[in-house]
């Protein structure tokens, strides 16, 4: 194992630079991570590993943010390693820098199962310039630093005061009958999702809607790995499919998902239109069309995610009577979306992924027999 400690740059009060490990059996590529990383004295590399193995032991005597792992290495390799990584790392987040995730859509999807926060192709050798390093850093600072904190109590969860005393108080809950769960999410989504749905109660009795960002090529993956996850069937929408109970639909990589109540029947429609948030798909059209539709029947839930794509959305759903659970800031990879729609005093409840699931139970459980 190479190792090499930095030591950090004065900085004041300036908070303290963000810890990185580089894990790449690559002796070119770590050079090459290395230099670019080192340009921004926001960061501090104060790892670098050749195996999964050598990280894992590292770790057990450095302490870092970020994990910045390929997934084709010798020994165990990294996708097989990560919940370990991610055991030893306490809290840090983990990277994949890896060709797999251009070129292998089941290894990249399994790896954001499995815990990793978000992948970035890395390009051949000879190639590591121009755009590839502005996006390695602007998703290092997004990722920022591990939150080493212990896990909110449900109770401590319930009032937003006791978590920010920044945010507008949560809003209350509707007691109308559920008639569509709506969840939106980006940058750790996928394990959120999966945590999420496994603890939704076995039924529901309503139609499960999820836009979350990933490329279109990927959704046949993430499709087939939610459902095994979730127990429940998963499939991407289509233009015109009926919204059936107990059925996960699946935004298309290329398209938004919405709502439309046609001849008494709720049905998906896709729309490509261009939206505030830049996202394709986004939450916003699903959330906004799933308020239009349902009212109070429709609950929309944001996850982990890089940007505000969902808060205007939620302020419609809101405004027709649904409501908007966020996930807490100390589960989420990035808490961007969800802070977002926390800030704008839209949400009725701030919870980790598995509290959520088991709220949507008593919401179900709870839930007037008709409304």
């Amino acid at each position: 194992m190479a190792r090499a400690l930095a030591t950090s740059p004065g900085r004041g009060a300036v908070r303290r630079p963000i810890r990185l490990m580089i894990v790449d059996d690559s002796m070119v590529a770590r050079a090459v991570l290395s230099r670019m990383i080192s340009a921004d004295d926001s960061f501090e590399i104060a790892a670098i590993a050749a195996t999964a193995e050598a990280a894992i032991e590292a770790l057990g005597q450095v302490t870092v943010d970020v994990v910045l792992l390929d997934l084709e290495m010798p020994g165990a390799g990294g996708l097989v390693s990560i919940p370990a990584i991610l055991k030893a790392a306490r809290g840090a987040k983990v990277l994949i820098v890896s060709s797999l995730a251009e070129e292998g859509a089941e290894e990249t999807v399994t790896a954001l199962r499995l815990g990793a926060t978000d992948t970035l192709p890395k390009p051949g050798t000879g190639r590591f310039n121009g755009r590839f390093s502005e996006v390695l850093l602007e998703r290092l600072h997004a990722l920022g630093h591990a939150d080493r904190g212990a896990p909110l109590p449900v109770a401590a969860a319930l009032p937003v005061s006791a978590i920010r005393g920044d945010l507008p108080p949560l809003r209350a809950m509707s007691e109308d009958q559920l008639e569509l769960l709506a969840i939106g999410a980006s940058t750790g989504g996928i394990h959120a999702l999966g945590q999420l749905l496994a603890a939704l109660p076995a039924s529901i009795g309503v139609p499960i809607l999820v836009t979350q960002h990933l490329p279109a090529p990927f959704m046949g993956v993430f499709a087939r790995q939610l459902a095994i996850a979730a127990n429940r069937p998963a499939v991407i929408a289509e233009d015109g499919m009926p919204l059936v109970p107990e059925r996960i639909h699946i935004a298309p990589g290329d398209a938004h998902l919405a709502v439309e109540l046609y001849r008494d029947r709720l049905v998906a429609r896709l729309e490509r239109h261009k939206v505030a948030s830049g996202c394709l798909p986004s939450v916003d059209p699903m959330f906004a069309s799933a308020g239009a539709v349902l009212g109070s029947g429709a609950l929309g839930v944001v996850l982990t995610g890089m940007g505000r794509d969902g808060t205007e959305g939620a302020a419609k759903l809101v405004a027709c009577g649904g409501a908007v659970i966020a996930q807490d800031e100390q589960s989420s990879a990035v808490w961007g979306m969800p802070r977002a729609v926390a800030e704008a005093g839209l949400v009725s409840a701030i919870l980790p992924p598995d509290q959520i699931g088991a709220l949507v139970g008593v919401r179900v459980a709870e839930a007037a027999p008709c409304k």
